[in-house]
């Protein structure tokens, strides 16, 4: 996915710089009132940049406010089956946004994986997404295949009569990152992947059990069950963890879907 990030401050620039570290072919854009970082491209106005880049790439990621952006966007906006996936960051780095073509274009997929990078909250509207209310934690043992996992996570969401249909993201530790079993069980399922923060985990607030065995292995209190809870938002834990051959899963619901949830199949 072709990859531009545009932004008007000092804050822009760090979030902006800590997406490079990781997104090696992303173009980046920064106000000519700042200082240049090395291989960015000035701009004057963002009124006049980005209908000059809209077609170009084919996701543009704003760290600037959603009201600025929109505005820049107006003379641009044609089909969500053709528009590039456009998502916004708050300089605070607390939230991403994915503002257009989230289904069709990949914004919303977009919008999750800047947010794992650094460490925020995807904010995503989509109707299919947002009456979904179940995050499943998943923990794994170096290695562990796509089939199994998969095989797991069904198995426990069968047994306790839930449907994967309501299942709004899977979830995981950073030390879990770079499963590849996990991130192919993803995008087979079709699931965004949250990746939570070591530190996030270790000072979660709510209950949740310990597992000496977890803590001597990857120096966390536990991996699926404060995934599941730290993913999501108001979140409550309805399936405490369950070891599968090697495969931890737990089962955190979004309350405050508990309503919209119900226009989902059981």
């Amino acid at each position: 996915m072709k990859l531009a990030a545009i932004t008007f401050s000092p804050q822009g620039i760090r979030i902006c710089e800590q997406l490079r570290q990781t997104i090696t072919d992303l173009d980046l854009y920064v106000h000519e009132a700042l200082p240049t970082p090395r291989g960015a491209i000035s701009f004057a106005r963002v009124m006049e940049l980005t209908p000059e880049i809209f077609t170009k790439y084919e996701g543009l990621i704003y760290v600037a406010p959603c009201g600025l952006v929109v505005r820049s966007l107006a003379t641009s906006v044609q089909s969500k089956l053709s528009d590039p996936a456009i998502i916004v960051v708050d300089v605070g780095g607390r939230a991403v946004v994915s503002l257009l073509s989230g289904h069709e274009g990949g914004a919303n997929n977009l919008a999750v994986q800047v947010a794992n990078l650094i460490d925020a909250e995807p904010i995503i509207s989509t109707t299919t997404e947002a009456i979904k209310d179940l995050v499943v934690g998943i923990g794994c043992r170096k290695g562990k295949p796509e089939s199994e996992i998969i095989h797991a996570l069904e198995e426990v969401l069968t047994s306790e009569k839930l449907s994967l249909l309501r299942v709004r993201y899977l979830a995981t530790a950073d030390v879990k990152a770079a499963e590849t079993g996990l991130l192919k069980a993803a995008a087979t399922l079709d699931i965004p992947l949250r990746i939570i923060s070591s530190d996030r985990i270790q000072n979660c607030q709510q209950s949740f059990a310990h597992s000496p065995f977890v803590q001597q292995q990857v120096n966390l209190p536990a991996v699926a069950e404060p995934a599941a809870l730290l993913a999501g938002w108001r979140t409550s834990l309805i399936v405490q963890r369950k070891a599968c051959n090697g495969i931890t899963i737990a089962v955190a619901q979004e309350n405050c879907l508990s309503l919209a949830s119900d226009q989902v199949t059981h």
